[in-house]
């Protein structure tokens, strides 16, 4: 729905605009969004191949950061996916600093999880901070908000449903030094206790049995990922190691159901936009509302072929987070 917004917003400033988001995939949304309803723009990208400007551009912040002097055209800037961005500023501030620019943020997660050190026992735990409460901050305001349960009751989110498969005992996993996840030994542990790999084919397996179309299953670990995809006959992996020539062949294959079953690690959790899904595995456990939020959220997209989308929790994320419907801000 963030493409739909930023074209509205650009139409609604009438001056040159630069837009931001972290990866090509996202560039590439934007801009057919944009394009659909008549707008102009250019692209300014290494990653997509294109580096033209125009009043209206979308770009990668790596590609413009060191091109500020080419950039005094824009008066505002967009960023997309605005929560990764380093509360301490980084490239972004640079960049929004020395154009002297207005800038507005969007993101579905407008929280990170930081930490602190309780004084009395001088533990490190983790904290959730909305992100116009970090020190130091980007944003300042908050300046327009929807609650999930409107988007989803007004039909614009598709219908989820949800089933638990117990597995993982989270109780025996044990927390990194950071205190914001699990440390990688446990969560093996646990894997290799349960044969968790073996239960994440079965779950895929009967999910294609009930009629669904395509599955897409997020996991941890890449050798995870490997042994799932080789137990599913026409799966395939994606993860930071795959090439983007053989990622770009996969997801193609994906979209056109040439390939029913895609096993990721960490790589579409942010902007894939696929409407036909019709299955979510989350085949991990995890302490980031975040990324649990933006894991159910590759299946909310509403397409005419499906009633609803099936979201599968293998790693007591559901219990821990609750429902994505039912999430308040």
């Amino acid at each position: 729905g963030k493409s739909l917004v930023v074209a509205g917003i650009i139409k609604a400033l009438g001056e040159p605009t630069l837009v931001l988001q972290p990866s090509k995939e996202i560039l590439w949304q934007n801009v057919e969004k944009f394009r659909s309803y008549g707008g102009r723009c250019g692209i300014y990208s290494a990653s997509a191949g294109v580096k033209r400007l125009d009043d209206v551009t979308f770009a990668t912040i790596g590609s413009v950061i060191r091109k500020l002097d080419k950039l005094e055209r824009f008066k505002y800037v967009i960023v997309d996916e605005c929560d990764l961005i380093n509360s301490a500023g980084g490239m972004y501030e640079e960049l929004i600093t020395t154009l002297g620019v207005k800038v507005m943020g969007l993101t579905a997660t407008p929280y990170r999880l930081g930490k602190y050190t309780d004084m009395r026992t001088g533990m490190t735990q983790a904290i959730l901070k909305f992100l116009t409460r970090t020190h130091p901050r980007v944003f300042a305001h908050v300046v327009y908000y929807v609650q999930n349960r409107r988007l989803f009751d007004d039909g614009h989110l598709c219908r989820l449903v949800y089933h638990e498969v117990d597995t993982i005992n989270r109780a025996a996993l044990q927390r990194n030094s950071t205190g914001a996840d699990y440390t990688d030994e446990s969560v093996k542990a646990e894997y290799a206790r349960t044969g968790f790999e073996q239960k994440v084919v079965r779950v895929v397996n009967r999910l294609f049995e009930v009629g669904r179309k395509n599955c897409l299953v997020f996991t941890r670990f890449v050798r995870e990922a490997e042994m799932v995809a080789k137990m599913i006959p026409g799966a395939a992996v994606v993860s930071a190691d795959t090439k983007p020539a053989e990622r770009d062949r996969i997801i193609k294959g994906f979209r056109s159901g040439r390939i029913r079953c895609v096993v990721n690690v960490g790589v579409l959790t942010v902007g894939f936009d696929y409407p036909e899904l019709e299955a979510v595995v989350m085949a991990r456990p995890t302490m980031s509302l975040r990324l649990w939020y933006q894991v159910v959220g590759r299946g909310v997209r509403p397409h005419p072929n499906k009633d609803h989308t099936m979201v599968i929790d293998m790693g007591g994320n559901l219990a821990q987070f609750g429902k994505v419907e039912d999430l308040v801000l």
